[in-house]
């Protein structure tokens, strides 16, 4: 297999079953009655990075906010057990970790934030751009527009990721959608350098996976949830996740099909909210040589039948240069800054 994956050719109307639990990212694509299946396979290795590797830049300096940075919480920091015996296989082993003092936005950045960071920079967002052919050799020029994937719900057989032309952070279903209604929901179709790039601007960086899987336990010593050992999905929705038959059902217990503003439920022990569903978030965490990073906390897709990835332990690898309407990011700081941490 290449670099980015399998193409695959499926006459319209043909059965496709994929196992997307294996997979990274599926995208379809359909042109000229010809559905483009592109998988991306878990861990792949890539022989082309030089263009990727142009494009990111990490902060060297301290990760202090400046005044545009949104609302964030001092975290002591410790030892704790990362990883977990009992999720997937990746979440293994369980391993004592030390994390430093450092601060997190209490919330996922928002479609505001992020508007005020492309106003005053005018900002492209990397789905808002056609991807690079450098990155991806195997497939056909053409086939490389601009745009992301946006889960639309299954009505028959056919695959609930689609690949759709310009839906992107302002128009998250795609052509004719927007955020005009959605200030306080969490910004999706951005890539790794996207946040990236908001994260510089507001003095910030990603935190690392071991920072986020502390930050999102709370306090909690080796809980299977952000909340404790009770499944999201029983008694009060404390989460948005999906509730009912993944893809088919969506009962919405959680009172959310999509995406939900921030802060919607409540925070964990130390004061962060969403650290469980709502959209998935990006870690300081890429891989260069592969084009792959690393996104955790799940989404409002995870369900009890499928996914299962709403546990601060679990992970899932995504393309560094590709966006979903389930990716959202939220920005870490670095302690010497002047922020009291909390105890």
């Amino acid at each position: 297999m290449s670099s980015f994956g399998v193409f695959w050719l499926l006459e319209v109307g043909l059965n496709m079953r994929v196992n997307l639990q294996r997979l990274c990212m599926v995208r379809v694509l359909v042109h000229a009655g010809v559905i483009a299946v592109l998988v991306t396979a878990c861990g792949e290795q890539g022989s082309n990075s030089q263009a990727l590797s142009d494009s990111l830049v990490e902060r060297s300096g301290p990760a202090c906010p400046t005044s545009e940075a949104p609302a964030f919480i001092a975290i002591a920091g410790g030892r704790f057990i990362m990883g977990s015996e009992r999720g997937y296989p990746e979440e293994a082993p369980e391993r004592e970790v030390s994390v430093g003092a450092f601060a997190l936005t209490t919330h996922e950045i928002t479609n505001a934030d992020f508007s005020r960071f492309v106003e005053a920079t005018g900002y492209v967002t990397v789905a808002e751009r056609a991807p690079d052919p450098a990155l991806h050799t195997d497939i056909p020029r053409e086939a490389l527009v601009a745009g992301s994937a946006v889960f639309v719900p299954p009505t028959g057989a056919e695959y609930w990721w689609q690949f759709v032309p310009g839906a992107s952070w302002q128009a998250p279903e795609g052509p004719g959608s927007d955020i005009s209604d959605r200030a306080d929901h969490p910004v999706v179709h951005v890539a790794y350098d996207d946040v990236l790039a908001y994260a510089n601007w507001v003095g910030g960086r990603l935190p690392t996976e071991a920072e986020w899987e502390f930050a999102a336990r709370g306090g909690l010593e080796q809980a299977i949830y952000a909340w404790g050992d009770t499944p999201p999905h029983e008694g009060t929705p404390r989460a948005n996740t999906w509730q009912g038959l993944f893809p088919v059902i969506n009962d919405a217990d959680d009172g959310y099909i999509g995406s939900a503003p921030v802060g919607e439920f409540d925070a964990n022990g130390y004061g962060l909210h969403d650290m469980t569903g709502n959209v998935w978030e990006w870690v300081a965490a890429p891989d260069r040589q592969s084009n792959m990073g690393l996104i955790k906390g799940g989404s409002f897709l995870c369900s009890d039948n499928f996914c299962r990835r709403f546990r601060p332990s679990a992970n899932q690898p995504q393309e560094l240069d590709f966006s979903t309407n389930h990716i959202g990011f939220r920005v870490a700081f670095d302690a010497d800054c002047g922020a009291e941490p909390e105890a």
